[in-house]
């Protein structure tokens, strides 16, 4: 039977899901030269609008489908047949089932936009319009499957509570590949690559903060204590991260950064995503404050090895995603959620999290390199070097973000 209170829980979580995809521009558009703030705060809002559309045309039903071999689900929703005002079993058993497809229809939206960060200032909107509708079919949708909607990783025992492996390790992974194809931004002597807007970024971190509330705790899909503790441990986690950042970032460069501290929350929210529901908030803690060491130690790899990660979106969002969801196999207490881990002698589930991220990783690494290379085939991604020296806002959109 459908329960209004959990009903408009989950409304209400899908609504500040929503908002992380603008807070997400103004994170993202802070922190680039202000020469490419509206390009890449546009690559943010379009998926709104084209990751809406994939959803109701056929790519919730993939998603969420009767599964087929464990691979995919079938058409069986498309066009949304069926997903009406009746819940489903097993999809939020209280809730009518069209409002799990609007949660999940957030979830799907923003995942592709985090890719942006990496290869910033540098790649065409054409080109970019096509990755999204391609990375979103052939990437998001079948990892979706696999991990929620009763695919071969869920029957192998695999959780992700939020989105640590479904988004961020799919997100971070496929940003790291991107980086690889599209090559390094071009920058002028005397040109700086440094935050033109941190006031921004705050803003940003702000809304993504406040939406991440909704992501991870409306995945209870109920108003109930599943959902309290998963709120609670994001609030910790982000936090934990965000001191233990400020601390780290203030040791080594001397000053303590705004962005430093802003930087840390948003790696500590990603890391607590798959575990916030499974773990004690005693475990957010210790999960906020590695995040922090681990993210920051990937964060200086990434710039020794000189990977152009321009907003760095693998060592936040992929390196979190991907260490929070081995974690769950960690610190996972039964009576949470009735998954328990390693402290409580629980090894397979270490084992399955730990193939569940390597595979996710292999896959969204691998097909995301060949989305872009088939692309570049028929359109190059990147701009030519004349685009990018002037600023992609108004050689490619005709507008400027600061007409002073």
């Amino acid at each position: 039977m459908i329960n209004s209170g959990d009903t408009a829980f989950v409304l209400i979580s899908a609504t500040l899901v929503f908002v992380m995809t603008p807070g997400l521009a103004f994170f993202y558009g802070g922190l680039v030269r202000k020469k490419n703030v509206l390009t890449i705060m546009i690559q943010s809002f379009i998926s709104l609008g084209i990751v809406t559309a994939i959803w109701v045309l056929g790519g919730f039903s993939l998603a969420f489908g009767p599964d087929v071999h464990g691979i995919i689900g079938n058409f069986q929703y498309f066009g949304l047949q069926g997903v009406g005002m009746s819940p489903h079993p097993t999809y939020g058993p209280t809730i009518p089932f069209l409002v799990f497809f609007a949660f999940q229809e957030m979830f799907a939206i923003i995942t592709p936009a985090l890719i942006t960060g990496a290869f910033a200032d540098r790649v065409s909107f054409k080109s970019y319009l096509k990755f999204l509708v391609l990375w979103s079919i052939l990437v998001y949708i079948p990892l979706t499957h696999w991990v929620w909607g009763g695919g071969f990783l869920a029957q192998m025992g695999v959780v992700d509570f939020a989105g640590g492996i479904v988004v961020h390790t799919s997100a971070g992974i496929a940003a790291l590949a991107s980086v690889f194809f599209v090559g390094k931004r071009v920058i002028v002597p005397g040109e700086k690559a440094t935050p033109h807007n941190i006031a921004f970024v705050a803003l940003g971190t702000a809304l993504l903060w406040f939406g991440w509330f909704g992501f991870n705790g409306g995945s209870a899909l109920k108003a109930n204590g599943l959902a309290a503790i998963a709120f609670v441990n994001t609030d910790i986690a982000g936090s934990m991260a965000m001191i233990t950042w400020l601390l780290i970032s203030w040791i080594r460069e001397k000053k303590p950064t705004m962005v430093g501290v802003l930087t840390g929350s948003v790696a500590g929210l990603a890391t607590i995503t798959p575990a916030a529901g499974y773990v004690m908030p005693w475990a957010a803690v210790i999960i906020g404050i590695l995040s922090s060491i681990v993210c920051y130690i990937a964060v200086q790899v990434r710039i020794k090895l000189e990977w152009d990660d321009a907003l760095d979106v693998w060592g936040v969002h992929g390196v979190g995603g991907i260490f929070g969801s081995i974690l769950v196999g960690v610190f996972a207490v039964s009576a949470v959620n009735g998954t328990s881990g390693l402290i409580e002698g629980n090894v397979q589930q270490f084992l399955v999290q730990t193939f569940g991220v390597v595979f996710t990783a292999l896959y969204a690494f691998v097909v995301t390199y060949l989305i872009l290379k088939v692309i570049n085939v028929f359109d190059s991604v990147r701009v030519p070097e004349k685009v990018e020296i002037q600023g992609l806002d108004t050689s490619l959109h005709g507008e400027a973000a600061y007409d002073l």
